[in-house]
């Protein structure tokens, strides 16, 4: 029985199989998705930034300086850094001290206090400063007798500024160091401790340093919801123009005065503001990402 070898010639290589459309569609996804976010962010936050930089200097440069000189918009500037000097260290330690307890601690009241910690989240800014009116007011309000004898003018005035500030900013600290103290757990500060070291001793020299990035990111959000805030400081603190203004109220209200070239010159300063934090939020990310992967790897080297 004879076999009969085929030739190189007599083989056809096979028909190249199209893919079906379903699978086009599928490969497409990922790119109408990029396309479509890239789209939406262009739309919806760069082109009004672009539009308010451009209106800013739409009449060069001299005239965008003598408008950031007005008195007015100085006094408001002023106002806004010393509400977020007060507010920033104060939300700081509250953050750090809620965080450490709990996710160090367990205590009755674990989970309200979480709750709490999350409620101006759900809550109106416009909410927090009626809430702040009803307990302050010196006519009304729930601590008007107290206010009355002590003689403190509360609002409208700067400590109903900050007071407000303090509130809707309280949860980002305590946000961003509660799950990296979490995911660390206890072994280092129970090491600590058995080798002698007090609370204090531990917080200062193990706790803190190992949330150090976290901590340092959670400032730079408070800060930029501070210098940012809008709807509770508009309710408790009267607007009024070189007093109780600070700069996001100053921007509405010169806008609302037709002084177009003042409105979009303290725009623009906090725009800065919005872009140096951006910067910094990216960099503290990165930070945050290399000193994860580096505890990864020195934990994998001792096991």
């Amino acid at each position: 029985m004879t076999s009969v070898t085929p030739t190189l010639e007599s083989f056809t290589p096979p028909a190249p199989v199209k893919p079906s459309f379903s699978k086009r569609v599928k490969g497409l996804v990922p790119s109408i998705i990029v396309l479509v976010s890239a789209l939406y962010v262009g739309i919806v936050i760069l082109l009004p930034a672009i539009a308010v930089v451009v209106q800013a200097f739409a009449k060069g440069i001299a005239p965008f300086i003598e408008s950031v000189k007005s008195e007015d918009l100085q006094a408001a500037l002023r106002l806004t850094l010393l509400d977020a000097v007060i507010v920033v260290p104060a939300n700081c330690i509250f953050g750090l001290a809620a965080a450490t307890a709990i996710a160090r601690r367990q205590f009755r009241g674990k989970a309200l206090l979480l709750s709490i910690i999350d409620l101006p989240f759900s809550i109106s800014p416009v909410v927090v400063g009626l809430m702040i009116v009803l307990l302050y007011s010196p006519t009304n309000g729930l601590f008007a007798g107290l206010v009355n004898a002590l003689g403190v003018k509360i609002l409208f005035a700067t400590p109903a500024i900050v007071l407000a500030t303090i509130i809707v900013t309280f949860p980002f600290m305590a946000r961003e160091v509660i799950p990296l103290l979490e995911e660390e757990g206890w072994d280092q500060e129970e090491a600590a401790k058995t080798l002698g070291a007090n609370s204090w001793q531990v917080f200062w020299k193990v706790t803190l340093p190992s949330v150090r990035w976290a901590a340092l990111y959670g400032a730079i959000l408070t800060t930029a919801r501070a210098l940012g805030e809008f709807g509770a400081v508009s309710v408790v603190s009267g607007n009024i123009r070189g007093q109780t203004q600070t700069l996001p109220l100053f921007v509405e209200d010169a806008y609302k005065q037709y002084d177009t070239e003042l409105a979009f010159g303290a725009a623009v300063i906090l725009m800065g503001v919005a872009i140096v934090s951006l910067f910094l939020k990216i960099l503290l990310e990165q930070l945050l990402e290399h000193d994860k992967a580096t505890r990864t790897s020195s934990i994998t080297a001792e096991e």
